[in-house]
C-alpha cells in the first residue's frame, strides 16, 4: 500500500491503481519548475506532451510507473539525479443512475461506498429496489455486478439502482 495525498488528506490506496481519463495529476521535479506540472487533467487520449521527453501515455499506468518513466527519461542527458513525484490530485467521477433523487456524475472521494454514493445522489426514490443495486466498473462496460450497500466504489464506477415492482 502507498499513501496518496488528495485534497489535503491522505488515503491508503493500492499500488495497482491505474490512471484513466478524468483523473487529475500533479508532476513535480524537485528544483526544476519548468519540468513540473501543477495540474494535468487526463483526457480520453491519455497522452500529453512533456518537456524534453515528447508525448507520454498516462492511461493504464500507476503513478509509480509514470514517475519511473519520467525519471529514466530525464536522467543522464537532462538531469544527474532527478527527484520526481507524481500525485493524484483528483479522481475521475463516479456515476449514480436509476432510482435516486439526483442521478448523475459525482466526484469520487477516497473511502467512498455504495451507500455514501447514493447519499450524494440525494438518496433512494420511493420506487427504489434497495436490494437491487449494481455496479459496472470502469472499463468493464459489459460486466454488471450486484453489490451490497457497504461495497467500496472505485473511480469511474457506474452505480445503478433498479426500480421496485411493489
Amino acid at each position: 500500500m502507498k499513501l496518496i495525498f488528495v485534497s489535503g488528506y491522505s488515503y491508503a490506496f493500492e499500488d495497482t491503481y491505474k490512471l484513466g481519463a478524468g483523473d487529475k495529476i500533479q508532476i513535480s521535479v524537485y528544483g526544476e519548475e519548468n519540468l513540473s506540472i501543477e495540474e494535468l487533467h487526463i483526457n480520453n487520449s491519455g497522452k500529453f506532451d512533456y518537456p524534453y521527453l515528447g508525448q507520454l501515455t498516462v492511461i493504464n499506468k500507476t503513478p509509480e510507473q509514470l514517475k519511473s518513466e519520467i525519471t529514466k527519461g530525464l536522467k543522464g542527458d537532462y538531469l544527474i539525479s532527478p527527484k520526481v513525484r507524481v500525485t493524484i490530485i483528483g479522481f475521475r467521477s463516479i456515476y449514480v443512475n436509476g432510482e435516486v433523487k439526483k442521478p448523475g456524475g459525482y466526484e469520487y472521494q477516497p473511502g467512498l461506498t455504495v451507500d455514501k454514493a447514493i447519499a450524494l445522489a440525494g438518496g433512494f426514490t420511493d420506487r427504489a429496489a434497495k436490494n437491487k443495486v449494481y455496479v459496472t466498473q470502469s472499463g468493464q462496460d459489459d460486466k454488471k455486478s450486484r453489490v451490497k450497500l457497504s461495497s467500496r466504489v472505485k473511480p469511474g464506477d457506474i452505480i445503478m439502482i433498479d426500480e421496485s415492482f411493489f
